[in-house]
C-alpha cells in the first residue's frame, strides 16, 4: 500500500468521518425546507437552531451573531462590501495588511476602484502589525480595519486584542478578522472583534459551509438579497446537513485540544530540526502557529519541488491555494526580497500527521534538493 503523505492541511483538511456521518444522516432524516411551516420544516429549523446554539457556545458569541455562508471567501466579501456600502456616509477609508487572503485583498481592491482609500499597515521584522503605524493610519473617516488572525502562508499570529484597543478609539471604525487559519489551531477570544469570518473545510468539516460572526448591534448591507434564511443578512435556503456538520466539526476539533496542540508542537520541532540541516531558509518564526512552516528554496522553483515531491506521493503547497501572482506577497511583506519570496513552499501539518510522515518527508525532501540542485548545476555547465 502506497503511503500518501499529506502536508497541505492549511489548504484544506480531509473531512472527519464522524462529520461526514452527521452530514449523511441529517441529509436523509431532515428532508424538509427549514423555511416551510409544516412539521418537516419545523424539525429542520429546530436542528439548525440547536446546531447554531452549539456553535455559539463554542465560539463564545450569541446565536443571533452567526451568519452562515458558503465559506470564508463569501464571508470576507460580505463584511468588506457590507461595511463599505452601509457606512459610506461615515467615511471611505479602509486599513488592511499585505498578509491577507486574496478574498480580502480582492474586494478591497474593488472598492478602491469605486473611490475608497486603502492603507496597508506596516509590519515589523517578525511580521507582526506595527501598532504605532496603525495608530498613525487611523482616521476619523476610517470605517474598517481588516487583519487576519493567522496568516495562511507563513502562519504569523497577529495580536488582535492590541489591535482592537487602537481601533476601538475610533467609534466609526469596525474591526474584522479572517480567523480561518486560527480556528482549530489556537484558542481565540472573539470578544474584541466586530466581525470574524471562517470556513469549515479548514478544521475537518465539509466544503461549502462557513460563517461570518457579526456583532449583534451592527447592521450591514447583504451581499445576497432575496429568499428567507436564518438571518436577514444572507439570503438562501439554509442547509441543515451542512450546518449540523459544521457544529460537529467545530466541537470535535476542540475536543482534547491541548493534547492535539502538544502533538503538533512536537512534530513542528522535529520538522524544524530536520529542515535546519538542509540548504533552505525557514521563514516561519516563533510568532507563528506550529501548524504552518514556510520554507525558502535556493534556485529551485517551488512548483518544481511540489511536483518532484508529488511523484513520491508527498503533497505540500507553494503559495496559499487561492493566491495569485508569481511570488508570495505574504513572504515578501516579511523578508522584503521578491526573488526569495518567489521560491517559497508551505508545509502544513495537523494532529493527524505522524512522526513517520515527517521523517519520510525530510528524507525525500533532502534527496529532491540534491537532485534538482545537481540538474541545475549541470544545465549551467551546458550553457
Amino acid at each position: 500500500m502506497i503511503l500518501v503523505i499529506y502536508l497541505d492541511y492549511s489548504a484544506t483538511t480531509p473531512v472527519d468521518s464522524r462529520v461526514l456521518d452527521t452530514f449523511v444522516q441529517v441529509t436523509k432524516q431532515y428532508i424538509g425546507n427549514p423555511n416551510s411551516l409544516h412539521k418537516l420544516g419545523v424539525e429542520a429549523k429546530g436542528l439548525i437552531d440547536a446546531s447554531t446554539k452549539q456553535i455559539a457556545s463554542i465560539l463564545g458569541v450569541k446565536s443571533t451573531e452567526i451568519i452562515y455562508t458558503s465559506g470564508a471567501s463569501e464571508a470576507n466579501n460580505m463584511v468588506i462590501k457590507g461595511v463599505a456600502f452601509t457606512y459610506a456616509n461615515r467615511g471611505r477609508h479602509i486599513i488592511t495588511t499585505e498578509l491577507e487572503h486574496s478574498s480580502v485583498i480582492a474586494p478591497i481592491g474593488y472598492l478602491q476602484k469605486l473611490g475608497y482609500e486603502v492603507d496597508f499597515v506596516k509590519l515589523d521584522a517578525n511580521g507582526l502589525v506595527d501598532l504605532e503605524d496603525l495608530e498613525q493610519l487611523m482616521r476619523d473617516d476610517t470605517i474598517l480595519v481588516s487583519i487576519c488572525a493567522v496568516n495562511s502562508e507563513v502562519g504569523i499570529i497577529q495580536p488582535l486584542e492590541k489591535i482592537a484597543k487602537i481601533v476601538k478609539r475610533y467609534p466609526k471604525a469596525y474591526f474584522h478578522s479572517d480567523i480561518t487559519q486560527s480556528l482549530g489551531k489556537q484558542k481565540i477570544d472573539l470578544s474584541c472583534l466586530d466581525f470574524a469570518s471562517f470556513s469549515a473545510q479548514k478544521f475537518f468539516g465539509m466544503k461549502g459551509i462557513g460563517g461570518l460572526i457579526k456583532k449583534e448591534h451592527i447592521v450591514i448591507e447583504p451581499l445576497i438579497h432575496g429568499g428567507k434564511s436564518t438571518t436577514v443578512f444572507r439570503s438562501g435556503t439554509p442547509s441543515p446537513a451542512l450546518i449540523a456538520s459544521l457544529a460537529k466539526a467545530l466541537r470535535l476539533v476542540y475536543d482534547d485540544f491541548d493534547a492535539k496542540l502538544r502533538r503538533v508542537l512536537s512534530l513542528n520541532q522535529i520538522l524544524l530540526e530536520g529542515l535546519a540541516q538542509l540548504p533552505v531558509t525557514i521563514h516561519s518564526n516563533s510568532y507563528c502557529v506550529p501548524h504552518i512552516i514556510n520554507v525558502g528554496l535556493k534556485n529551485i522553483r517551488p512548483e518544481t519541488m511540489l511536483h518532484a515531491l508529488e511523484q513520491e506521493d508527498i503533497f505540500i503547497s507553494t503559495q496559499t491555494a487561492c493566491s495569485t501572482g508569481n511570488y508570495s506577497k505574504a513572504v515578501y511583506a516579511i523578508i522584503q526580497d521578491e526573488e526569495a519570496s518567489s521560491h517559497s513552499i508551505r508545509i502544513s501539518i495537523s494532529s493527524l500527521t505522524t512522526e513517520e510522515e515527517i521523517q519520510k518527508f525530510l528524507n525525500v525532501f533532502a534527496q529532491k534538493l540534491n537532485q534538482l540542485d545537481f540538474h541545475l548545476d549541470k544545465n549551467m555547465e551546458d550553457v
